[in-house]
């Protein structure tokens, strides 16, 4: 247990961000299951939200900018071929 102050309040904020990243995280990985588990319309819908999740989780750090690129870029891919 940390005996300083400055790292007290440290191990309470790193507790308070790891609970907020794990729900986004969570809900993130549930939008990508989503996407891929649906069809036609659905999957465009899907899609739609699985993009803002994934937009704002690489805005806020949460994943890496590349990695939502990648993932769009194949869920894209994906929509395409479960759409027709």
């Amino acid at each position: 247990m940390p005996r300083i102050k400055s790292a007290k309040k440290a191990m309470r904020q790193s507790r308070a961000h790891e609970i907020r990243n794990r729900s986004q995280r969570s809900a993130l990985r549930t939008a990508l299951k989503r996407v891929r588990q649906a069809v036609g319309a659905q999957a465009t819908t899907a899609y739609a939200t699985a993009v803002q999740l994934l937009d704002r989780a690489a805005r806020k750090g949460l994943i890496h900018a590349n990695n939502a690129a990648r993932q769009k870029s194949r869920l894209a891919a994906h929509v395409k071929k479960v759409s027709k």
